[in-house]
């Protein structure tokens, strides 16, 4: 079974590769339809709180303390994870996000959490 991950930001063209589309944010994304969003399973309560996510407003400098705080969050969600976890064993998945900043967002630290604590054949 190909359990590969990858991450995307919800804004591009779907594809056939992408597998499960998982969006990870907690508020749906800005000027979106369902439908052309192609979201399988949204995972709102996987993302960060509210109070981080307002915190972090997606500047750089803030990034390495944002990791810590997120991960700590993921730590107390198992729940989640679980669910996160499942839907990626059923096949390849795409974690799916709309920040702007590819580089600088939850999905990132949701692909590390996730590669790191025993996601096997994880790509990108």
């Amino acid at each position: 079974m190909d359990m590969s991950l990858h991450i995307k930001r919800v804004y591009d063209e779907p594809a056939k590769s992408d597998g499960t589309r998982i969006l990870v944010d907690r508020l749906w994304p800005r000027g979106l339809s369902k439908e052309n969003a192609h979201v399988d399973l949204w995972l709102k309560d996987v993302a960060p709180s509210d109070e981080l996510r307002k915190w972090f407003g997606h500047e750089p400098a803030r990034w390495p303390e944002f990791r810590a705080r997120y991960r700590a969050e993921i730590k107390k969600n198992p729940a989640q994870i679980a669910l996160l976890r499942q839907a990626i064993g059923k096949g390849p998945a795409t974690l799916v996000y709309g920040a702007k900043d590819e580089q600088h967002n939850q999905a990132v630290v949701l692909y590390e959490f996730l590669t790191r604590n025993g996601l096997p054949n994880a790509a990108d």
